[in-house]
């Protein structure tokens, strides 16, 4: 039985102003997000991203296409009778409210029994670790402590859906991580669908169960996060979701179940085809740094740089051709060779190692 649906966006376009001044948002976009999923909308700044979140949650509408929620069509329904909640970038906390006010705030507007009221609250401070700090208001709290408050609050109504909008992003780095793990967990807990939009690749792999890579309004790549990393349909995605170097290589024959292809320097790739690619064509691959192998006594490339990192080094390394390429190499406690800048080394990289691109 397929997965039931929480929110579907049908060839959804957003323009903002008009003639010249006018701006494409989002350009024809569909995608379907399935209930109790943590799907993450990811992409710079000017992506879209934000703007299909505000289309679900009701703050703009569509200037075609249309959302549904639930398989319900919602153009006609403001964002207070949407079964949806947001989690803001700076929170939006009541500031002379306490803690309990904040979380209760959504039920006293709802009319709830005061009983239920008191219940629910005790039950979301409960979930977001915030118990016996009902009392304090948000300037008494820390930043991740405003961020639980915000989540606490926007769950107390149960909403079919929780949108976030780059909640994270306000934290430092070690809070910013552990977040990370609470709101997957927070997820899973509450069977609640969550949309996350965020910049950060790491937030995205990390976190969710899919990703919609976007960039120019469009989605670029939709898929689980091994696929997205593993497989990037093109350049965009390739050169935004972690570290890649780029190669241009040539076809030059079959090799069982993968093409054979040569780059200008020499070195030679076993890589999977996409469909039109043909022997002698000029193909770009994508190829991870820690998925190409140095190996001392070779003659293939010339270090140029190294840099350590703790749990790995990287080399920095110029081909014959001038093609520069970056590895990365764990730090292995022992029998690790570990290369100087002006070393000449060999490159070796595996079969399927590298990904060959659709532009």
């Amino acid at each position: 039985m397929p997965d039931a649906v929480a929110v579907e966006a049908r060839s959804v376009t957003k323009q903002f102003g008009s003639g010249q001044e006018s701006v494409r948002a989002l350009d024809d976009v569909s995608v379907t997000i399935r209930e109790n999923e943590f799907f993450t909308l990811l992409g710079p700044s000017g992506c879209g991203k934000t703007t299909l979140l505000r289309l679900i949650a009701g703050f703009e509408l569509p200037t075609a296409g249309e959302i549904l929620l639930g398989g319900e069509p919602v153009e006609h329904l403001p964002p207070y009778e949407r079964p949806v909640n947001t989690v803001f970038q700076n929170y939006a906390l009541f500031p002379h409210m306490t803690v309990l006010q904040n979380i209760a705030f959504g039920l006293e507007m709802r009319k709830v029994a005061k009983g239920e009221i008191d219940s629910t609250v005790q039950e979301m401070l409960g979930l977001v670790k915030m118990s016996g700090l009902g009392g304090r208001r948000p300037a008494q709290l820390s930043g991740g402590q405003q961020q639980r408050v915000a989540l606490a609050r926007a769950l107390a109504n149960h909403p079919k859906v929780l949108l976030l909008d780059e909640p994270l992003s306000a934290l430092d780095l070690k809070l910013r991580q552990g977040m990370r793990t609470e709101l997957k967990n927070l997820q899973k807990k509450t069977g609640i669908t969550f949309v996350f939009v965020t910049h950060d690749q790491e937030e995205a792999l990390t976190m969710s169960d899919r990703i919609a890579v976007m960039s120019q309004g469009k989605i670029q790549q939709l898929g689980v996060p091994l696929e997205i990393y593993e497989q990037p349909v093109n350049r965009f995605v390739a050169d935004f979701i972690g570290d890649t170097n780029f190669v241009s290589a040539t076809i030059d024959g079959q090799a069982g179940s993968f093409v054979r292809c040569r780059s200008a320097a020499g070195l030679e790739f076993l890589v999977t085809p996409v469909a039109g690619a043909a022997t002698g064509a000029t193909v770009t691959l994508a190829v991870r740094p820690e998925k190409i192998t140095p190996k001392a006594g070779g003659n293939a490339a010339k270090v140029e740089q190294t840099v350590y990192v703790g749990t790995d080094t990287t080399y920095d390394v110029r081909l014959p051709d001038n093609t520069r390429l970056n590895l990365r190499v764990p730090n292995a406690l022992s029998g690790q060779a570990h290369f100087a800048v002006g070393d000449s080394i060999g490159i070796e990289v595996p079969p399927g190692a590298a990904r060959m691109l659709q532009d």
